[in-house]
């Protein structure tokens, strides 16, 4: 077996991985009423524990980081209750798993928020847009613009949710600095107009990211921590006028943390080479996500381009994926209209191949 096989086995940070292949974080919306795992959740994730790592759907660190409706959180002890069955299930699979934990920021409405929950953000600019509640579609809140001295509490969300996930039993924890949350809000010019040290430069914009990751690393240790990022994604009205200098900045900030991965979404952007720039600042274990096959991910590893790499959507009409890679046999459809729609159906009733 080569170093250039994706079936080798890796190491990113403190965080061991049997094979190359990670499963990318999916929302999937099939939480409970008190946005804890369900019995469902358990099995999906069981299903797809061959994969070298398990990243999950985005999970709420409080409250008022809740956007979507049915999507789990890990600030209560029942959540992190719930989320211990998860990974007791991928560990005795063999398999590892990592939590991806997402504020989303002023991408929310009140509708599919607890009582009380405010809608915060860099600035009070409220999101082009709408998003999905269980009533239909409806608009973005409008936001309200965080105070400097509500900040270090927020990041504190963050540090406290690596330590929940840590006693749920998870592997580390990843950060979602991409898709238009809070993270990707600070950053980006046309969502951040502060003039504070959290705003103006894009050192000052990626502060709160590079806080945020400071303090989980801080909680948890470095070598589990890791995050996402996708420069230039215009997803939940994002736009910033230079994401290479943006990104350069956030990069080179954390390059020195001692963080167990950067994990790129390496989409065609005008404004940006976002591969080309992650390698010029990042040195680091990276993996690499967006139209993943074995045949290119096999090839970017023999570059040296990459560590590891995402699939997404493949892993879900695929439980097996990684059985199915390795021998060459081809991938199942799923069907997108039962993505998010809760229950068993599209969720756990994909048959892996019979060998």
């Amino acid at each position: 077996m080569t170093s250039f096989d994706l079936f080798s086995r890796v190491t990113l940070g403190d965080i061991a991985l049997r094979n190359r292949v990670v499963m990318a974080p999916m929302t999937r919306s099939r939480a409970d009423d008190d946005d804890a795992p369900t019995a469902l959740m358990v099995e999906y994730y069981r299903q797809r524990a061959s994969a070298g790592l398990i990243i999950t759907e985005g999970t709420q660190p409080s409250l008022t980081g809740k956007g979507y409706p049915r999507t789990p959180g890990i600030h209560s002890e029942r959540q992190i209750e719930a989320w211990r069955a998860v990974t007791d299930a991928v560990h005795a699979e063999g398999g590892s798993i990592v939590l991806q934990i997402m504020h989303v920021g002023r991408v929310a409405n009140s509708v599919n928020k607890a009582a009380g929950a405010d809608t915060v953000a860099p600035s009070a600019i409220r999101a082009a847009g709408e998003i999905f509640t269980e009533q239909g579609m409806a608009g973005f809140d409008q936001p309200r613009a965080l105070e400097t001295a509500e900040i270090p509490g927020v990041i504190a969300e963050f540090a406290n949710a690596a330590t929940n996930a840590r006693a749920a039993g998870f592997d580390g924890v990843e950060l979602h600095c991409t898709s238009g949350y809070l993270p990707a809000q600070f950053l980006s010019s046309n969502s951040n107009h502060r003039t504070d040290a959290y705003g103006g430069s894009a050192a000052n914009r990626a502060r709160f990211a590079v806080e945020a990751l400071e303090a989980m690393a801080a909680a948890i240790g470095a070598g589990r921590v890791g995050f996402r990022i996708c420069p230039g994604n215009p997803f939940n009205d994002i736009h910033d006028e230079d994401p290479a200098e943006t990104y350069g900045a956030l990069l080179g900030a954390t390059g020195g943390i001692g963080l167990a991965y950067l994990h790129l979404i390496d989409v065609a952007n005008p404004q940006v080479d976002s591969l080309a720039l992650a390698k010029s600042h990042w040195t680091s274990r990276l993996i690499l996500n967006e139209g993943m096959t074995r045949e290119r991910a096999e090839g970017l590893l023999r570059d040296g381009v990459a560590d590891a790499f995402s699939f997404g959507r493949p892993f879900i009409g695929n439980p097996d994926l990684v059985a199915r890679l390795q021998a060459g046999d081809p991938l199942a459809d799923f069907d997108p209209a039962t993505l998010y729609m809760g229950g068993p159906q599209g969720y756990v009733d994909y048959e892996p191949l019979s060998r």
